[in-house]
């Protein structure tokens, strides 16, 4: 089962190497340079912005990075998915990607994902679903979210994170359990 731990200052020359592999650079088209990597990830380490970045990790061994905040705390992105998919007031939203691309494609993904689903729910005792727009082309991202318990709740056209690619995304959502 992945464990997570909160990204800290020291993991930023891993995630620069991981945002640099193809595989990720595809879906993610980040800056990967120490400057970058410091301004984009920094405020959520320090604790300074409303977002969350963790590691996954198997068998203590950093695998993954995932980001976790309220849709609400992002008004701007309320505002695009808004006429597609009305985004709850107490709904999170995930982002993620695995880093190490020997671990791709053997379920990691989707049991990461399970995980940390189970994980927010712990951490946001108020949220009432999971909501996550993924760039429609990002197959793979797509079935491990199905396959993590999300469905498919929405088609919208939203600004993609590679500019290659077309608007076209798939929003999944998952609710949080009934006690």
């Amino acid at each position: 089962m992945p464990t997570f731990r909160r990204v800290t200052e020291d993991d930023f020359p891993l995630l620069a190497q991981w945002l640099s592999r193809p595989h990720v650079a595809r879906w993610w088209n980040h800056e990967f340079t120490a400057e970058a990597v410091a301004r984009d990830f920094g405020a959520s380490a320090r604790g300074e912005e409303p977002s969350e970045d963790f590691l996954a990790l198997e068998d203590g061994a950093a695998f993954g990075l995932l980001q976790r905040a309220r849709w609400h705390d992002y008004p701007e992105y309320v505002t695009e998915l808004a006429p597609y998919w009305p985004v709850p007031v107490e709904a999170v939203t995930v982002d993620y990607l695995i880093g190490e691309p020997q671990m791709v494609g053997h379920g990691l993904g989707t049991r990461m994902l399970a995980a940390f689903t189970a994980d927010t729910w712990r951490a946001y005792p108020d949220a009432s679903c999971i909501v996550v727009p993924v760039a429609a082309g990002n197959v793979a991202s797509w079935r491990a979210l199905e396959k993590a318990g999300f469905r498919r709740v929405a088609d919208a056209h939203l600004t993609p994170d590679n500019p290659i690619d077309p608007t076209d995304h798939v929003v999944m959502s998952i609710d949080r359990p009934s006690a």
